[in-house]
């Protein structure tokens, strides 16, 4: 887009050039410019593991104020762009800024008939402010240095929708469950494959995301977006992957893992639409903004044109979420096989950074087209069928405050009840031998059997007839590979031999 340079307030990464990303003080202040616009109400959604407050700008025509309240009372489709969550891959923190200014200078006036626009430029906010000329020092820019991928604990925030061990996450799914978002746009920056895209993609991935949001991004979002960036721009964008060949498997095009973990994927099960946006790391820091930038001003286009039929299609989605009583879902996947596709492959130089005198690699104007399998969605491994309910004791907190922070409907018992319900047996256990995000990931093996049980009173009832269906299904079917077992939370009763939750058969 033209002319961006020249707006004001300018980003630090505009004011220098783009050497230089934008610090926590920056962005805030950047905030504090454009907040002045009617259109515009500044405020925050929690805070990062050193206490700082994570900012959040909502845009909307006729809002008393940004709350969750207010915004509801609009009745307009809710979009949120999240940028910064991995703080070494900074172009969407830049681009969202931009967004910001355009929004309250009054550009895209149109998209607010119909529209409320969340915007979160510095998810990772600790992880920001630990820049090194060092860090990604193989991606083209910025030269003065980038923030860390993980957050102050250490911890990958896009590892972490499931289990919410950090104060970010926590605070994000407290953000979907006040503003429940339809779309939630999550911005990265790309590692590995040398390709000819300015800009890869990707839907939510899990096999068990409603039928209905998939098939409208893959047929018609995520394509229109795609020809309209071509005209308007000429740059080349397509669903992310990378090629390679796996042990044992053809070289292929093959797109990143489906588990909710992963942010567009747990947007998908909680049946909202996500798109994943992957700059091209080798293309130099404002192209890569830019080109972010482009991306998504389309996707909102797209929404605002097509807000009605959005609100319907998840709509549609909860409704069937909480008719999956009996039906089988997925508890494992893997990559499925697709069409053999043309990929744009590129090319890249290396170049010497006179600041950490280390090579980076530059994009070069190289789009080789190649033929190979595309791996670009996800199929059943293993199914299970979908219970009426499961059980959980009392004494699970941890379980139990794990889906209370997701949003889950839940019940207490009153008092003892008997009841023919579902116990899994163990057979055995394995445990990862690496650790992995400070876990050794668990999987357990075995199967459900009938089995008559008195629950005691204060037992917590966890019905599958409510929308969060599928991300519950996720969390507690033992041979999950994303749930409380994977994550440790129930290590305590595998070792005594049995699974603590049961669960009620569907009819």
């Amino acid at each position: 887009p033209a002319g961006v340079a020249a707006q004001e307030p300018r980003t630090r990464a505009e004011r220098t050039d783009w050497l230089e990303t934008s610090r926590y003080e920056d962005v805030q202040r950047f905030i504090e410019a454009v907040a002045g616009s009617p259109l515009l109400h500044a405020g925050t959604f929690g805070y990062s593991y050193e206490g700082r407050p994570l900012p959040l700008v909502v845009v909307g025509a006729d809002l008393v104020d940004g709350s969750p309240e207010s915004v509801e009372a609009t009745g307009r489709t809710r979009v949120l762009v999240l940028a910064n969550i991995h703080a070494g891959e900074v172009e969407g923190k830049e681009a969202s800024q931009i967004l910001l200014r355009r929004l309250a200078a009054g550009q895209h006036g149109e998209w607010l008939d119909s529209l409320v626009v969340l915007v979160a430029p510095i998810y990772n906010a600790d992880g920001n402010e630990r820049v090194s000329v060092s860090n990604r020092y193989r991606q083209n820019g910025p030269l003065g240095g980038v923030g860390e991928r993980a957050n102050a604990q250490g911890l990958d925030l896009n590892r972490d929708h499931t289990k919410l061990e950090t104060p970010e996450a926590r605070s994000l799914v407290q953000l979907m469950n006040a503003y429940d978002p339809h779309l939630v746009v999550d911005l990265h920056t790309t590692n590995g494959t040398y390709h000819g895209y300015r800009l890869t993609y990707a839907p939510p991935l899990h096999p068990n995301t409603a039928g209905g949001l998939i098939e409208l991004l893959r047929e018609r979002w995520l394509p229109e977006v795609t020809a309209a960036i071509a005209r308007e721009y000429g740059w080349p964008m397509y669903y992310y992957g990378n090629a390679y060949a796996p042990a044992g498997g053809e070289r292929g095009w093959y797109t990143y893992d489906h588990r909710p973990r992963y942010n567009s994927n747990y947007v998908g099960l909680r049946n909202r639409f996500g798109i994943l946006s992957e700059g091209y790391a080798y293309a130099d820091f404002e192209e890569r903004a830019l080109a972010t930038l482009a991306f998504v001003e389309q996707i909102l286009t797209f929404a605002h044109a097509h807000a009605t039929e959005l609100d319907r299609r998840v709509a549609e989605a909860d409704l069937a979420a909480a008719d999956l009583p009996g039906r089988r879902l997925a508890l494992r996947a893997e990559h499925e096989p697709g069409p053999v596709v043309e990929i744009l492959m590129g090319a890249v130089e290396e170049r010497l950074s006179p600041y950490s005198g280390r090579r980076y690699r530059a994009r070069l104007d190289v789009a080789r087209p190649e033929r190979m399998r595309e791996y670009g969605t996800f199929r059943a491994m293993e199914t299970g069928v979908v219970p009426d309910a499961y059980y959980v004791p009392a004494e699970l907190g941890a379980v139990l405050d794990l889906l209370r922070l997701h949003g889950v409907r839940t019940a207490t018992l009153p008092g003892e009840q008997t009841v023919v319900a579902e116990r899994f047996r163990v057979d055995s256990t394995r445990a990862e031998p690496r650790e992995f995000q400070g876990h050794r990931q668990r999987e357990v093996f075995g199967a459900w059997e009938r089995a008559e049980a008195t629950l005691p009173e204060g037992t917590v009832v966890v019905p599958m007839d409510q929308s969060l269906a599928r991300l519950v299904f996720a969390l507690l079917e033992p041979r999950s590979d994303d749930g409380v077992v994977n994550w440790n939370l129930v290590d305590a009763a595998l070792a005594e031999g049995r699974y603590p939750i049961l669960r009620r058969p569907a009819r």
